[in-house]
């Protein structure tokens, strides 16, 4: 181990879905604590949010479109050959139809959990493999308070949807994928964890909707929203080896949502 146990410097961390709020702030954080990361989303958006931050230097950026599933083998057998297999691995990617429930297709529903579940699949199988072959590794895969409980319809007054049921079907699966992966791969010495944000709405939500962000606000025990910073810390803690014996956990980054 480590000199000190959050010590990640030097460590190969790769993290999809790198480019959004709560993102960006994981990137933030992991290259404020010296690690290499690769930062990877769609299109240009991972190079995009490297350059704006000032990051070039510690961040590579790569562009994937994690539902192509067999492009994702493809990319990481490339990174993997050109950099070695990573340390940590964090899947922060997601689906969804933002669809009425009346209005959803089984078309919708199947696209939804393919970009969900199938991807993450996909992607955790194909690196946390490599990883066990290593014998070592942690992977951080993100669910949702929404994969643990039912939105309150309350908080999403009209003209504004619940958030939608293949949102939540979904991130459940990945709490359920998170234990399976950590016993799979427990005897190789690979930690797989999930992480389940509470309400972390983007500034730009905040400024457009502040009747909608303080209903959640009086849903959450601690009287507020999150800041990104605030799940940077989670996903940190459990890449390190602060967490060395923790491992098919959810970690719950809600303010309390889900204790009442």
């Amino acid at each position: 181990m480590p000199n000190h146990p959050f010590d990640l410097s030097q460590r190969s961390i790769w993290v999809f879905g790198g480019a959004g709020y709560l993102g960006a702030a994981v990137i933030a954080q992991l290259a404020e604590l010296k690690a290499r990361v690769l930062c990877v989303d769609l299109e240009d958006r991972a190079a995009q949010m490297v350059a704006k931050a000032g990051l070039q230097a510690q961040v590579a950026a790569a562009s994937l479109n994690a539902s192509d599933v067999s492009a994702v083998e493809e990319f990481v057998q490339a990174q993997i050959s050109a950099h070695g297999v990573p340390d940590g691995l964090v899947v922060m990617t997601y689906a969804s139809t933002a669809k009425r429930f009346d209005d959803l297709t089984p078309e919708d529903f199947d696209m939804a959990n393919h970009g969900n579940l199938t991807a993450t699949f996909a992607l955790a199988r194909a690196v946390g493999a490599r990883m066990a072959e290593q014998g070592r590794g942690s992977m951080v895969l993100f669910s949702s308070m929404y994969g643990s409980v039912s939105p309150d319809p309350a908080v999403y007054a009209a003209p504004m949807n619940p958030n939608p049921i293949e949102y939540g079907v979904g991130k459940a699966g990945i709490q359920q994928m998170a234990r399976y992966l950590a016993v799979h791969w427990g005897r190789q010495s690979v930690r797989c964890n999930s992480i389940s944000p509470g309400p972390f709405p983007n500034p730009s939500l905040q400024l457009q909707k502040p009747e909608f962000i303080e209903r959640l606000a009086q849903k959450v025990p601690l009287g507020r929203v999150g800041q990104a910073a605030e799940i940077a810390g989670a996903v940190t803690f459990l890449l390190s080896d602060a967490s060395s014996f923790i491992t098919g956990q959810n970690l719950a980054v809600d303010g309390g949502w889900t204790a009442w």
